[in-house]
């Protein structure tokens, strides 16, 4: 990456930080509660889209309360500065494994979790990085949406990403949003296996 290419795409990054910290003050006006664990930040508030079934049998319904599950961009961006893209994207992967099982501990005893029915996120991502970490994958059903995730989490690749701009030229196709879901029935039972 020449000079100016690294000067530009420093200054788009720190725009997006900017923003991402406004946008962090408009969450928690809009939501029961925000929680930070490790990697993670957990926004409780009410599911809007459809009735959906969960592979367990579980169902969460419109105004059940779900965990929204964002990643600290501002971590995995410096991670990638500091290690490179492959090393983040495996240590960000590890860090959220982690920031998972912390959830699942604060569940059972965190007052303002104990109505949440499930995690939930929206993500490109989910080839690699939910890797084992049992979520199941739901199409986002609303077009208007899916085609707004679509292009914000892409440009948000573009951004963060140190390949961000040839990945996303590279693999338009297979980077479509997906929603990712997991119970509180289900991750509650497979960390406690894993902790036994």
């Amino acid at each position: 990456m020449n000079m100016l290419a690294a000067i530009t795409k420093a200054s788009a990054q720190s725009a997006w930080m900017a923003w991402e910290a406004v946008f962090d003050q408009i969450t928690k006006l809009r939501s029961a509660a925000v929680k930070r664990y490790g990697i993670c930040k957990l926004v409780v508030r009410r599911h809007h889209g459809k009735n959906l079934k969960c592979q367990d049998g579980e169902w969460i319904y419109p105004g059940d309360w779900v965990g929204e599950l964002h990643l600290d961009n501002r971590q995995v961006l410096k991670l990638s500065r500091e290690l490179g893209a492959d090393r983040a994207a495996l240590l960000t992967a590890r860090m959220l494994r982690r920031s998972i099982k912390q959830i699942s501990e604060a569940m059972k005893t965190e007052p303002e979790l104990a109505q949440v029915k499930a995690l939930t996120g929206i993500t490109l991502l989910h080839r690699g990085i939910i890797h084992g970490l049992g979520f199941e994958l739901h199409p986002l059903e609303s077009k208007g949406f899916r085609v707004f995730s679509t292009h914000y989490l892409r440009l948000l690749l573009k951004v963060l990403h140190p390949v961000g701009r040839e990945r996303t030229k590279k693999n338009a196709p297979k980077l479509v949003p997906k929603m990712l879901m997991l119970t509180r029935k289900s991750l509650l039972l497979r960390y406690a296996k894993e902790t036994a």
